[in-house]
């Protein structure tokens, strides 16, 4: 994606110490591209590495914006190359994500898609204080301003099955609402903490009777549905939502557990 831009390059960043993804923002500077990031301003155990970071990109020429909400934390990761295409990642742009962890990235040129990521980023980049109410897009969930409903809507309208991949699913009202759809009747499986072919969990994805799914930074905890900027886009095309399908079914067959933790 970074590789393909030619005229303008956004990037949200929440850490990121990959050679490969430094190179190729060089590179893309070097034939002339405006490089413009998003970084946030906290990352735990990252306050001198994200120094580090922000004199590497500014040294090389992007436009650096920092995100300096006192509430909201900063975690949203996404790219956007011209008019597309765009990228929305559960991981961060490391080394670690790269090589050690379970993480899922989808890429799209739907116009809907790239052009909400747009004015997220303009709105988000903005001084003192990024906007709160603007509309992005009817794929794109961001986060805190429209995580929970969302997530909830979703969830409730399940009548089959739910599949979540998620390490960090401890949002109480998110519980008790997969058990009482559990009760009635729904298939609800989760992956959660368990290490999946010798991989450390650290991506989300959900899907709903086989049909829709999500992907993106948010997890479903307090903290990433009501304070934090998150984004995830909503994939509803069958093709896609089959592979993601597969997908989490190789990773539930590598559970030490076998196919899935049952929410009870």
């Amino acid at each position: 994606v970074i590789g393909s831009a030619r005229r303008r390059l956004l990037l949200s960043l929440f850490r990121c110490d990959d050679f490969d993804i430094l190179d190729a923002l060089a590179a893309a500077l070097q034939r002339g591209v405006k490089v413009e990031v998003l970084v946030t301003s906290r990352a735990k155990g990252w306050t001198k590495r994200l120094r580090e970071l922000w004199g590497v990109l500014e040294g090389m020429g992007a436009k650096l914006y920092r995100s300096s909400d006192p509430v909201v934390k900063y975690h949203a990761k996404y790219i956007v190359a011209d008019d597309g295409p765009a990228l929305v990642a559960s991981l961060n742009f490391t080394r670690k994500c790269f090589t050690s962890t379970v993480d899922f990235v989808l890429t799209t040129r739907d116009p809907v898609v790239v052009g909400g990521l747009r004015r997220l980023f303009v709105a988000d980049s903005r001084k003192p204080e990024p906007a709160r109410a603007a509309s992005f897009g009817r794929r794109l969930i961001v986060g805190p301003e429209h995580a929970r409903r969302e997530f909830t809507r979703l969830l409730k309208g399940a009548r089959r099955s739910i599949d979540i991949v998620d390490p960090k699913l401890t949002d109480p009202a998110i519980l008790d609402l997969l058990k009482v759809r559990r009760k009635g009747g729904v298939a609800v499986t989760v992956l959660g903490r368990e290490r999946l072919g010798g991989l450390t969990p650290h991506g989300k994805m959900l899907i709903v009777d086989g049909a829709v799914a999500v992907v993106g930074s948010m997890s479903l905890s307090a903290l990433s549905l009501d304070f934090r900027r998150e984004a995830a886009v909503i994939v509803r095309d069958r093709a896609v939502v089959g592979e993601m399908r597969r997908v989490l079914e190789r990773l539930a067959a590598r559970t030490p557990a076998g196919p899935g933790k049952p929410v009870k």
